[in-house]
Protein backbone atom coordinates (compact mmCIF):
# COMPACT_ATOMS: atom_id res chain seq x y z
CA UNK A 1 0.00 0.00 0.00
CA UNK A 2 1.27 3.53 -0.77
CA UNK A 3 0.39 6.75 1.59
CA UNK A 4 2.20 10.04 1.66
CA UNK A 5 4.72 11.01 4.21
CA UNK A 6 3.82 13.81 6.71
CA UNK A 7 3.41 16.84 4.44
CA UNK A 8 6.03 16.57 1.84
CA UNK A 9 3.61 14.95 -0.72
CA UNK A 10 6.52 12.04 -1.43
CA UNK A 11 4.66 8.39 -1.37
CA UNK A 12 5.98 5.83 0.72
CA UNK A 13 5.23 1.77 0.21
CA UNK A 14 4.29 0.47 3.42
CA UNK A 15 5.51 -3.31 4.22
CA UNK A 16 3.72 -6.01 2.93
CA UNK A 17 1.38 -7.58 5.36
CA UNK A 18 1.77 -11.52 6.88
CA UNK A 19 -1.56 -12.12 5.44
CA UNK A 20 -0.50 -11.19 1.87
CA UNK A 21 2.41 -13.37 1.80
CA UNK A 22 0.49 -16.19 3.36
CA UNK A 23 -1.73 -15.83 0.37
CA UNK A 24 0.62 -15.33 -2.23
CA UNK A 25 3.01 -18.58 -1.70
CA UNK A 26 -0.23 -21.12 -1.87
CA UNK A 27 -1.83 -19.58 -5.54
CA UNK A 28 2.13 -19.88 -6.87
CA UNK A 29 2.42 -23.19 -5.31
CA UNK A 30 -1.23 -24.28 -7.05
CA UNK A 31 -0.44 -22.13 -10.22
CA UNK A 32 2.98 -24.33 -10.57
CA UNK A 33 1.25 -27.83 -10.39
CA UNK A 34 -1.67 -26.79 -13.04
CA UNK A 35 1.56 -25.97 -15.40
CA UNK A 36 3.13 -29.13 -14.94
CA UNK A 37 0.24 -31.26 -15.27
CA UNK A 38 -0.31 -30.61 -18.26
CA UNK A 39 2.87 -30.47 -19.21
CA UNK A 40 2.85 -34.17 -18.30
CA UNK A 41 0.05 -34.85 -19.78
CA UNK A 42 0.48 -33.87 -23.37
CA UNK A 43 4.05 -35.51 -23.00
CA UNK A 44 2.18 -38.80 -22.45
CA UNK A 45 0.53 -38.44 -25.64
CA UNK A 46 0.81 -40.31 -28.28
CA UNK A 47 -0.08 -39.06 -31.87
CA UNK A 48 1.08 -40.56 -34.93
CA UNK A 49 1.85 -37.79 -38.03
CA UNK A 50 1.80 -38.78 -41.49
CA UNK A 51 4.50 -36.93 -43.90
CA UNK A 52 3.94 -36.37 -47.17
CA UNK A 53 6.81 -39.51 -48.83
CA UNK A 54 7.81 -42.16 -47.18
CA UNK A 55 8.18 -42.25 -43.38
CA UNK A 56 5.79 -42.04 -40.50
CA UNK A 57 6.76 -39.95 -36.88
CA UNK A 58 5.32 -41.07 -34.19
CA UNK A 59 5.83 -39.30 -30.81
CA UNK A 60 5.17 -41.58 -27.64
CA UNK A 61 7.00 -40.79 -24.49
CA UNK A 62 7.96 -44.43 -24.18
CA UNK A 63 9.05 -45.13 -26.92
CA UNK A 64 10.03 -49.03 -28.52
CA UNK A 65 12.43 -49.50 -31.03
CA UNK A 66 11.53 -51.66 -33.87
CA UNK A 67 14.01 -53.38 -36.83
CA UNK A 68 13.65 -50.09 -39.02
CA UNK A 69 12.98 -47.41 -36.51
CA UNK A 70 15.08 -44.96 -34.93
CA UNK A 71 14.11 -43.35 -31.26
CA UNK A 72 15.20 -40.31 -29.53
CA UNK A 73 15.20 -39.17 -25.59
CA UNK A 74 12.71 -37.19 -26.51
CA UNK A 75 10.33 -39.78 -27.67
CA UNK A 76 10.48 -39.45 -31.45
CA UNK A 77 10.63 -42.80 -33.66
CA UNK A 78 10.57 -42.23 -36.85
CA UNK A 79 9.65 -45.71 -39.41
CA UNK A 80 10.49 -46.38 -42.77
CA UNK A 81 8.45 -47.01 -45.76
CA UNK A 82 7.65 -51.19 -44.52
CA UNK A 83 4.76 -49.39 -42.74
CA UNK A 84 3.02 -50.23 -46.56
CA UNK A 85 2.51 -53.46 -46.99
CA UNK A 86 0.14 -55.44 -49.30
CA UNK A 87 0.01 -58.22 -51.79
CA UNK A 88 -2.63 -59.72 -54.02
CA UNK A 89 -2.33 -63.00 -55.71
CA UNK A 90 -4.15 -64.60 -58.60
CA UNK A 91 -3.96 -68.33 -59.76
CA UNK A 92 -4.15 -67.42 -63.56
CA UNK A 93 -4.50 -70.92 -65.09
CA UNK A 94 -6.21 -74.50 -64.28
CA UNK A 95 -2.48 -76.70 -64.46
CA UNK A 96 -2.75 -79.35 -62.36
CA UNK A 97 -1.33 -79.80 -59.09
CA UNK A 98 1.69 -81.22 -59.13
CA UNK A 99 3.65 -78.62 -57.48
CA UNK A 100 1.82 -78.90 -54.71
CA UNK A 101 4.22 -82.17 -53.01
CA UNK A 102 2.47 -84.85 -50.52
CA UNK A 103 4.39 -83.21 -47.96
CA UNK A 104 3.77 -79.35 -47.69
CA UNK A 105 0.10 -78.89 -49.64
CA UNK A 106 0.84 -75.39 -49.95
CA UNK A 107 -1.34 -73.94 -52.51
CA UNK A 108 0.88 -71.89 -54.84
CA UNK A 109 -0.23 -68.99 -56.98
CA UNK A 110 1.29 -67.68 -60.00
CA UNK A 111 4.31 -64.83 -59.03
CA UNK A 112 4.12 -63.49 -62.95
CA UNK A 113 0.50 -63.01 -61.92
CA UNK A 114 0.58 -60.96 -58.47
CA UNK A 115 -1.53 -58.38 -58.76
CA UNK A 116 0.07 -56.44 -55.69
CA UNK A 117 3.16 -57.48 -53.96
CA UNK A 118 4.38 -54.01 -51.97
CA UNK A 119 7.26 -54.42 -50.25
CA UNK A 120 7.57 -57.89 -51.75
CA UNK A 121 6.82 -59.55 -49.09
CA UNK A 122 4.96 -62.24 -50.61
CA UNK A 123 7.68 -64.97 -51.69
CA UNK A 124 7.84 -67.14 -54.67
CA UNK A 125 6.97 -70.25 -52.55
CA UNK A 126 3.40 -68.19 -52.22
CA UNK A 127 4.20 -67.38 -48.28
CA UNK A 128 3.84 -63.95 -47.16
CA UNK A 129 7.06 -63.17 -44.60
CA UNK A 130 5.83 -60.51 -42.13
CA UNK A 131 8.77 -57.58 -42.38
CA UNK A 132 7.42 -56.41 -38.98
CA UNK A 133 5.23 -56.57 -35.79
CA UNK A 134 1.65 -55.30 -36.89
CA UNK A 135 -1.94 -56.32 -37.33
CA UNK A 136 -2.39 -57.72 -40.27
CA UNK A 137 -5.84 -58.76 -42.86
CA UNK A 138 -5.78 -61.96 -44.82
CA UNK A 139 -8.36 -63.04 -47.16
CA UNK A 140 -8.59 -65.92 -49.61
CA UNK A 141 -10.61 -67.38 -52.25
CA UNK A 142 -9.44 -71.01 -53.62
CA UNK A 143 -11.80 -71.94 -56.08
CA UNK A 144 -12.11 -75.96 -57.25
CA UNK A 145 -13.48 -77.22 -60.44
CA UNK A 146 -15.35 -79.69 -61.93
CA UNK A 147 -14.85 -82.33 -59.00
CA UNK A 148 -17.24 -83.69 -56.92
CA UNK A 149 -15.41 -84.05 -53.13
CA UNK A 150 -15.41 -81.50 -50.54
CA UNK A 151 -11.72 -79.21 -50.18
CA UNK A 152 -10.80 -78.33 -46.83
CA UNK A 153 -8.04 -75.46 -47.33
CA UNK A 154 -6.15 -73.60 -44.36
CA UNK A 155 -5.22 -70.46 -43.34
CA UNK A 156 -1.46 -71.54 -42.12
CA UNK A 157 0.88 -69.07 -39.39
CA UNK A 158 4.30 -70.53 -38.86
CA UNK A 159 2.76 -74.31 -39.71
CA UNK A 160 -0.21 -73.89 -37.67
CA UNK A 161 -3.85 -73.65 -38.73
CA UNK A 162 -5.58 -70.24 -37.75
CA UNK A 163 -8.76 -70.30 -40.07
CA UNK A 164 -10.47 -73.19 -42.35
CA UNK A 165 -12.88 -72.85 -45.20
CA UNK A 166 -14.48 -75.58 -47.13
CA UNK A 167 -15.92 -75.85 -50.68
CA UNK A 168 -18.22 -79.32 -51.30
CA UNK A 169 -21.44 -78.46 -53.33
CA UNK A 170 -21.71 -81.32 -55.98
CA UNK A 171 -23.86 -79.57 -58.50
CA UNK A 172 -21.95 -77.20 -59.18
CA UNK A 173 -18.59 -76.97 -61.63
CA UNK A 174 -17.03 -74.29 -59.62
CA UNK A 175 -17.32 -73.10 -55.82
CA UNK A 176 -14.84 -71.44 -54.09
CA UNK A 177 -13.53 -72.28 -50.36
CA UNK A 178 -13.16 -68.54 -48.73
CA UNK A 179 -12.29 -66.88 -45.49
CA UNK A 180 -10.46 -63.91 -43.70
CA UNK A 181 -8.99 -63.11 -40.40
CA UNK A 182 -7.11 -60.49 -38.49
CA UNK A 183 -3.80 -61.44 -37.21
CA UNK A 184 -1.20 -60.39 -34.79
CA UNK A 185 2.21 -60.97 -36.21
CA UNK A 186 5.98 -60.56 -35.37
CA UNK A 187 8.32 -60.13 -37.42
CA UNK A 188 9.13 -62.96 -40.02
CA UNK A 189 6.05 -64.91 -39.49
CA UNK A 190 5.11 -66.84 -42.01
CA UNK A 191 1.63 -66.87 -43.25
CA UNK A 192 0.47 -69.18 -46.57
CA UNK A 193 -2.38 -71.56 -47.62
CA UNK A 194 -2.68 -75.47 -47.37
CA UNK A 195 -5.09 -77.72 -48.49
CA UNK A 196 -5.81 -79.76 -46.07
CA UNK A 197 -8.06 -82.19 -47.09
CA UNK A 198 -9.28 -83.16 -51.26
CA UNK A 199 -7.53 -82.50 -54.33
CA UNK A 200 -7.25 -79.60 -56.60
CA UNK A 201 -7.58 -81.79 -59.65
CA UNK A 202 -8.77 -79.72 -62.51
CA UNK A 203 -6.62 -76.67 -61.12
CA UNK A 204 -8.01 -73.60 -59.39
CA UNK A 205 -8.29 -70.85 -62.10
CA UNK A 206 -9.20 -67.71 -60.56
CA UNK A 207 -8.21 -68.03 -56.83
CA UNK A 208 -6.91 -65.33 -55.24
CA UNK A 209 -4.67 -64.50 -51.78
CA UNK A 210 -4.43 -61.09 -50.63
CA UNK A 211 -3.33 -59.28 -47.03
CA UNK A 212 -1.96 -55.91 -45.93
CA UNK A 213 -0.59 -54.06 -42.90
CA UNK A 214 -3.31 -52.85 -40.96
CA UNK A 215 -1.36 -50.65 -38.84
CA UNK A 216 2.27 -51.31 -37.37
CA UNK A 217 2.92 -51.79 -33.55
Amino acid sequence: ALETSGGTGKLVREPASPFHAAMATPLLLLLGWILLSEGAGAQNDTEPIVLEGKCLVVCDSNPATDWKAASSPLGITVRAANSKVAFSAVRSNNHEPSEMSNKTRVIYFDQEQTVVNIGNYFTFESVFLSPRKGIYSFNFHVIKVYQSQTIQVNLMLNGKPVISAFAGDKDVTREAATNGVLLYLEKEDKVYLKLEKGNLVGGWQYSTFSGFLVFPL
